[in-house]
């Protein structure tokens, strides 16, 4: 059964209240569910798996299909990191330089799809 999708109003505002500093568990993890709806929708797919713990995990981009095990192209990184990225708080290339990413696999990059279109 598929979950159910975060209203654009109601997420939006979590996001925002994010920005603003709200540091409150449900606000965060609405805007991070939120926020990896924006980026299925953006890019679905089955070929990277981004990992948010613990509030989410989501597959998107387009491309080969993972049937077993750990996915060959995963990402993972906290909360707020994903906040920053997908609203463009920070850069891809600085939160990997920073190390607040892990990417593993040869298309484990969403540069070219942040920030996203959240609002």
């Amino acid at each position: 059964m598929a979950k159910p999708r975060i209203q654009t109003h109601i997420g939006a505002h979590a996001v925002r209240q994010a920005l603003e500093g709200a540091a409150d568990r449900e606000t965060i993890a609405t805007a991070t569910r939120y926020l990896l709806q924006v980026l299925t929708d953006a890019a679905p797919g089955p070929t990277v798996e981004v990992r948010v713990p613990p509030f989410g995990a989501v597959q998107c981009v387009e491309g080969p299909t993972h049937t077993r095990g750990t996915p060959p192209n995963v990402i993972e990184m906290a909360p707020a990191t994903w906040i920053a990225l997908a609203t463009g708080g920070v850069s891809w290339a600085d939160a990997l330089a920073d190390a607040r990413v892990s990417a593993s696999g040869t298309r484990a990059d969403l540069s070219a799809l942040l920030p996203l279109a959240w609002h």
